[in-house]
């Protein structure tokens, strides 16, 4: 954990750093359970910059945390900080649109029916509080995806889009107007 301490004071938001850092975890993945370790402590700075790496990770090889899904879908809804929050919202879209629109993939092996079932509590949590507009715009397309399995989700999704369209930023509206469309 200590090495993973020393590279995260060195990490900032750049790309170049970011994919440093995650080359380090592909390079090294018995990294990987210190690495969530270090996401899964909210409070702590060092959790940002972690979630960071997680996610440009999951962005070029997401079945290298397959393995560790429970663990990471347990710290998801723990994490409040924006920093935090975006790249962890991130990580649930590229992990349904895997699951949900990715043919033959070994996804359907690890992400279980429960870990869909947070994930969906989570995006709508993310959806109705106050949070910035992109992890809003990531839980609109991984609950729409859900919505494909679970048939409560498309009414209770296009509710909160119809509520929320006047008082959302440009962004937002544009997700939640081409979603919209496809619920309709």
């Amino acid at each position: 954990m200590t090495l993973l301490n020393e590279v995260l004071d060195k990490v900032n938001h750049s790309r170049e750093k970011r994919a440093s850092f995650a080359n380090l975890i592909l390079d090294n993945p018995a990294l990987l359970p210190d690495l969530l370790t270090i996401c899964s402590q909210v409070d702590n700075e060092k959790s940002c910059k972690a979630s960071w790496g997680l996610e440009f990770l999951c962005k070029h090889t997401l079945e290298a945390i397959f393995p560790y899904l429970d663990e990471l879908i347990g710290i998801i809804p723990k994490v409040y900080q924006h920093p935090a929050v975006r790249p962890m919202a991130k990580i649930v879209e590229y992990l349904t649109i895997a699951y949900y629109q990715e043919k033959e993939t070994k996804i359907r092996k690890f992400l279980t029916l429960k870990h869909r079932e947070k994930i969906t509590e989570t995006c709508f949590d993310w959806l109705i509080t106050d949070q910035k507009v992109a992890p809003k715009a990531y839980s609109i397309t991984s609950l729409y995806l859900l919505g494909t399995e679970f048939d409560w989700i498309h009414p209770e999704l296009k509710t909160i889009l119809e509520n929320n369209y006047n008082i959302g930023s440009a962004a937002y509206q544009a997700r939640a107007r081409m979603t919209l469309k496809k619920l309709r």
